[in-house]
């Protein structure tokens, strides 16, 4: 049912052998074990990491490239008294990453200020318009962060204006990098650093944690910006793996502990229990509030928020970015319904093999929110165009294993620019060039896209019973958090299961439902459920009838009180077969 019938893929089981070898080792169950092969943990020292994330496993920040550079650079203008600019891009990486290390700066001199250019204005990036706001200033050092990998243009304007840039970037570089004092991207092909997932934020923690190696500055000092890493890397969606992992891990225990005034209002003002904050609720609920800023106002204020030292401020502004993000949802929410009915009465641009819609009056901060949604209705690649300062500019979003940045690349000679990552991208174009490139990426995407990347899929970890659901299970599973690209939220098939006669519907409208589910084979045993917009299931189960449900196990806190229970990814009626 729902827009496109989910294709099920149970993964392949782990090797049996090692399996058992596993569980023996670390004492835990089979199904635990083989989840635990399939993220790459096979003996118990891999574990040991695995289940205690360490600080003292982050890697040695001077094995990229070009960090001896930059921390020296950075060193002689503290201690000459030169002005330095944090410069970042204005979504919730850049502004993280900016508030990071300005506020790591500005422990040693109050010649630093920073600067986050104008979503609507500047676009993305490094501007020339920022550099010429620095040279007015009397700026002699630039730190980018999150951008200015591409920006070779730029940073020779900067070098005109007797300006040196550091740049902090975790982008593809192209062949040619910019002439600057110091190039930090683990992308780079000439670095050899370890992990090469950070996001712009973790970049810019290698470049502040340099310094602190190099000038015998303790860790401890850097442990305070730990919470800006998690919101970051959740939010950027890079892998949860290696670094990033460490990094959430303790980032986590520091937004749940002592959280910066700035992040503790948004805690409060997105109604989430302080204490228990999770991954998703950075992405669902904190990221697009400190995004909403940038969209809808500036991204300044939420450098201004996350900088905050008092809590008047931190609540002032919080609130005026909590009303940017309510804007921002009906906003959202009003193209979303122009956009779907632009597909549906064929006024889109495209909708063959990709999606695409233009409207020349839509918000540009919104266009990537409302490309998600059409992917989730039509699960195709979608691009969203609005019309920004004369021309034509919009947010791609794939489909799982559909490489979009390849296809918006091949129309490289249509676009004035274009940047991003695999299954997101930007990108602006004159509006003459419209047509052919609704027509090359077409011709692209339908050349290169198979059946199975357009059939949305729900890959199911493991066949669980739920007898074997037990709270040590349930204990240790938990210990896999956080969860993210890479090492997501592991998902069980479980067969043949009933609704006790409790299921109500649920939610404005009645779109999801709360459930207590039974399996055939333990009738005794109830487990609650959540299942977000599959109310057209309710009849059906209401009637007694069997399901075949894929879920993932979640711990839900509501006033104080903590319980364990299913978040249901799909369902099928029991006669379909898998």
């Amino acid at each position: 049912m729902g827009s496109k019938e989910k294709q099920w893929i149970v993964k392949p089981a782990a090797d049996p052998e090692k399996v058992k070898r596993l569980s023996a080792e670390v004492g835990i169950d089979s199904v635990l074990a083989g989840l635990l092969i399939q993220r790459g943990v096979e003996t118990f020292e891999d574990a040991r990491k695995f289940f205690r994330p360490s600080l003292s496993d982050l890697h040695d920040p001077f094995l990229m490239k070009d960090m001896d550079k930059a921390v020296e650079r950075l060193h002689r203008a503290i201690t000459d008294g030169e002005k330095i600019l944090v410069y970042g891009d204005y979504d919730v990486d850049g502004t993280t990453a900016v508030a990071q290390v300005y506020s790591f700066i500005l422990r040693f001199t109050s010649r630093v200020g920073f600067y986050i250019p104008d979503r609507y204005d500047e676009g993305y990036g490094l501007s020339f318009k920022g550099i010429d706001w620095a040279s007015d200033n009397g700026y002699n050092l630039v730190i980018t962060l999150d951008c200015g990998i591409k920006a070779i243009d730029k940073v020779e304007y900067a070098r005109g204006k007797g300006i040196e840039v550091i740049i902090c970037d975790h982008h593809l570089p192209e062949d040619e990098l910019p002439k600057a004092v110091a190039v930090l991207d683990p992308k780079r092909e000439d670095c050899d650093y370890p992990f090469d997932d950070l996001c712009g934020c973790g970049v810019g923690f290698k470049f502040v944690q340099g310094y602190c190696l190099k000038y015998g500055i303790p860790f401890e000092t850097l442990e305070p910006l730990l919470d800006l890493q998690v919101v970051s890397i959740a939010s950027d969606l890079v892998t949860m793996v290696g670094e990033n992992r460490i990094l959430a891990h303790y980032g986590l225990k520091r937004l749940n502990e002592n959280p910066r005034k700035g992040l503790l209002a948004m805690i409060n003002l997105s109604k989430l229990e302080p204490g228990h904050v999770t991954i998703d609720d950075i992405v669902f609920k904190i990221g697009p509030r400190i995004n909403a800023a940038g969209r809808m106002e500036s991204g300044r204020l939420a450098v201004e928020l996350l900088t905050a030292i008092d809590d008047k401020a931190a609540l002032r502004i919080g609130e005026k970015i909590n009303d940017n993000n309510n804007e921002r949802k009906n906003i959202d929410r009003e193209i979303t319904q122009e956009a779907l009915e632009m597909v549906q009465n064929g006024t889109a641009l495209e909708t063959e093999n990709v999606t695409i819609v233009y409207n020349p009056t839509w918000n540009k901060g919104v266009v990537g929110i409302v490309a998600s949604r059409l992917v989730e209705a039509y699960y195709k690649p979608t691009v969203v165009l609005t019309k920004s300062n004369g021309m034509v500019t919009g947010s791609a979003r794939s489909v799982q294993g559909f490489d979009l940045y390849a296809a918006i690349e091949s129309c490289a000679d249509l676009l004035e620019n274009f940047g991003g990552h695999v299954y997101a991208a930007g990108m602006t174009l004159r509006e003459e060039n419209l047509p052919e490139f609704c027509r090359r990426m077409n011709k692209f995407v339908s050349g290169t896209i198979t059946a199975e990347e357009l059939t949305p899929v729900v890959e199911i970890d493991s066949r669980l019973d739920f007898a074997q659901i037990t709270p040590k299970f349930f204990r240790i599973l938990k210990q896999f958090q956080p969860f993210g690209p890479g090492n997501v939220n592991p998902v069980f098939l479980t067969e043949d299961v009933y609704e006790s006669g409790n299921g109500r519907k649920v939610g404005a409208g009645g779109v999801h439902m709360k459930l207590d589910l039974m399996q055939e084979s333990q009738p005794y045993r109830q487990i609650a459920a959540i299942a977000f917009n599959m109310s057209e299931y309710y009849d059906y189960i209401k009637e007694g009838n069997p399901i075949d449900i894929c879920y993932c196990v979640v711990e839900n806190f509501y006033r104080g009180a903590s319980t364990m229970q299913l978040r249901l990814r799909d369902m099928r009626e029991r006669n379909e077969i898998i």
